[in-house]
């Protein structure tokens, strides 16, 4: 499908089909493919527009899935179309629709762009929504405060402030993403947003006119709800545990970027506490006692112990390094200074329960405390084979986690069959089949579908792993290997490059080496935020870019910005990373092979994604070159291959060389 300007045409009116919620397969599917076909909506106001079979077709299985009630699990290639291929059906049914997607970008594409669009070609106009997370809204009450301490605050921050308040006098929705006034890392952003910590709730004098409130009343009233998947889980969870859910329960379900998904239910689906949600506690505690409490001496020494207690706590987790949580309690000296911080914990909590009723807000960190407190033996007691128990590092702090190693039986729950679920992306299948996404997700009586991308990859792109690639006995022999490869591509492609890396160790001595045998100018992770760094690289047209895991997904550079992708290891995932390794103990304790079952699946998963970077649009061209030479001398490469799109295959990088220096 190709999308240009849009002719002045006037709207066709197109009356949705269902306002109770009905409406029949055939009635759908032909309205639907009628907007598709030649003379229909779409060609009417998009010139050049020219729907491709995979398109329609996958229109007319979402269509299928609304009108019937059913659920569809579909992969469609780049390329597809797979948008106006699942919002016009959801549009026609006149059914109500959350749509949720695995990036803020493509949220905010759906809602300030394609859906306008559309209600506009179709002359309909539905309620629609953009609800995201709390944070991502101006809290009135937290920027009120700020104002009010303005003599105390330091110039530039003040500054910040000052723009944010004019700002919030003109914005209709709070929505900290249209805020241009100031930069999108500054100091005094945290302190304005909305916290699940510091929302008063009805108790709060902006309650009237706060913005989160208004976004999720809007959502309720919409009949098109576009969200991210992290709000949605989160609501799922919230309607769990009997509070306000955030949206409706609706007709139709779409998840967009659906192979994100998994690891997003792990972590809504599990548990975590982090060392500085232990300290804000604590500190928010310290300033209740100074204002409100501060004839009782005793809190105040309580803190400044559990504080102590946290710091070396903290202090001897970092200094052991260890993911792994089982194995941070199998050592004596960790062991004790977790049960040590507990003790404090609990002892400051005994305490505030001795003043309960003296202040409201005393009241609400007791629970918390108390909360936190039943967190914590949880993940100290560690007895629950079925989750894996890890420790995350941050630059200052900690994150336990408690993950569970099946998430299924948890999506069952929540995919009542009253509703329909749909869900998408241009990478699900592990060798040509749907069944891993499906089963590790619990889908069940669901259509499955693999549409495969429009592109001409075999005359499009080449893909390439060197013959030259020995078996190395060390990692300084792959460096060089690798740093030979990306050097003679860097130079074929003039630029134009990704290097994808699994590691940031290997990325860091890539980038020492190739700084010294490139003149091209390099980009690496770390340097800049993801977002300044791929702007940089379309602004300056010959620059390599470096970056690992957040860089093999959700990147979109087309034409000949890009020309080349480099791959330095096929990505499995670490046999000593906590969850994985639960997992692959639960299918070794049921008669199952954990690297057929658990890591193959993953891997593929995550190559496609990072092979996806390559070929964005039906004109682009480029080369492929995977630095690991597994993919063809394993028995398990014929499935990462089937999984791959049809590039023109060679182990011989002079050929893929010279097919780079083709590219203009």
């Amino acid at each position: 499908m190709t999308r240009s300007r849009q002719s002045t045409t006037q709207a066709s009116v197109v009356k949705p089909l269902a306002s109770n919620g009905s409406v029949s397969v055939s009635r759908l599917s032909t309205e639907v493919q009628r907007a598709f076909l030649q003379g229909g909506v779409l060609s009417t106001h998009i010139q050049g527009f020219s729907a491709r079979e995979s398109q329609m077709q996958m229109a007319q299985g979402v269509s299928e899935a609304i009108a019937s009630k059913g659920n569809l699990v579909i992969e469609a290639g780049t390329g597809v179309g797979k948008t106006f291929a699942y919002l016009i059906p959801a549009l026609l049914s006149g059914k109500q629709v959350i749509i949720s997607t695995g990036s803020k970008n493509l949220q905010e594409q759906l809602f300030f762009k394609d859906l306008p669009a559309l209600t506009s070609m179709f002359g309909i106009e539905p309620k629609l929504a953009l609800l995201k997370g709390r944070n991502n809204y101006l809290c009135q009450w937290r920027l009120d405060k700020q104002m009010r301490e303005a003599s105390h605050i330091e110039a530039r921050l003040l500054d910040d402030l000052l723009k944010i308040n004019q700002w919030a006098g003109i914005s209709q929705d709070g929505d900290i993403g249209a805020l241009t006034s100031v930069p999108e890392h500054s100091s005094a952003l945290p302190l304005v947003v909305s916290t699940k910590e510091t929302c008063l709730g009805k108790r709060c004098d902006f309650y009237e006119v706060c913005f989160t409130r208004k976004a999720r009343s809007r959502a309720m009233d919409a009949k098109i709800i576009v969200v991210n998947h992290h709000l949605f889980f989160a609501d799922s969870v919230l309607k769990d545990t009997g509070f306000a859910e955030l949206l409706p329960d609706p007709d139709v379900v779409i998840f967009d970027e659906a192979h994100l998904l998994p690891d997003i239910c792990v972590n809504y689906f599990g548990q975590q506490c982090s060392s500085r949600t232990i300290d804000d506690l604590i500190q928010k505690l310290l300033a209740i006692y100074q204002t409100e409490l501060s004839d009782t001496g005793q809190i105040a020494q309580f803190c400044q112990r559990c504080l102590t207690k946290l710091s070396d706590w903290h202090n001897q987790l970092y200094s052991a390094g260890e993911s792994d949580w089982r194995l941070v309690l199998g050592n004596k000296l960790l062991a004790t200074a977790s049960w040590d911080l507990l003790a404090e914990l609990t002892a400051l909590q005994n305490l505030l329960m001795a003043h309960i009723g003296r202040s409201e807000l005393l009241d609400d960190i007791a629970i918390q405390l108390a909360e936190l407190n039943n967190k914590l033996n949880v993940f100290f007691h560690c007895d629950n084979n079925q989750a894996a128990y890890s420790v995350e590092f941050g630059s200052r702090f900690v994150v336990l986690r408690i993950s569970p190693i099946n998430i299924a039986r948890e999506c069952q729950q929540l995919f009542v069959p009253e509703t329909s679920w749909i869900f998408t992306s241009a990478t699900l299948q592990v060798n040509r089949n749907l069944a891993h996404f499906a089963r590790e997700m619990g889908i069940v009586d669901a259509a499955q579908s693999i549409l495969d991308s429009p592109f001409d990859y075999p005359r499009q792109a080449v893909f390439c792993v060197p013959r030259q690639l020995g078996n190395v006995a060390n990692q300084q022999q792959a460096l060089k290997q690798l740093v030979d490869v990306c050097v003679q591509a860097i130079d074929a492609a003039q630029g134009r490059t990704f290097i994808l890396f699994t590691s940031h160790n290997m990325l860091e001595q890539t980038a020492l080496a190739l700084r010294a045998r490139t003149q091209y100018p390099l980009l690496v992770q770390g340097q800049a935020g993801k977002q300044s760094l791929l702007t940089k690289f379309r602004q300056l047209g010959n620059a390599v870019l470096l970056g690992t895991s957040s860089f093999w997904e959700g990147v979109d550079v087309r034409g000949k910005l890009l020309s080349c992708v480099i791959i330095d290891k096929l990505p499995f995932v670490s046999p000593d990373e906590p969850l994985y390794r639960a997992r692959a103990d639960n299918v070794s304790r049921q008669g199952g092979d954990p690297f057929t079952e658990v890591s193959l699946p993953q891997a593929i998963i995550a190559l496609k994604q990072g092979v996806g970077r390559l070929i964005r649009d039906e004109k682009d061209r480029g080369v492929l070159i995977l630095c690991d030479n597994r993919i063809v001398n394993r028995y398990y490469g014929q499935a990462f291959l089937n999984s791959l799109p049809p590039m023109a295959r060679t182990r011989d990088l002079d050929k893929a060389l010279a097919f780079l220096r083709t590219i203009p």
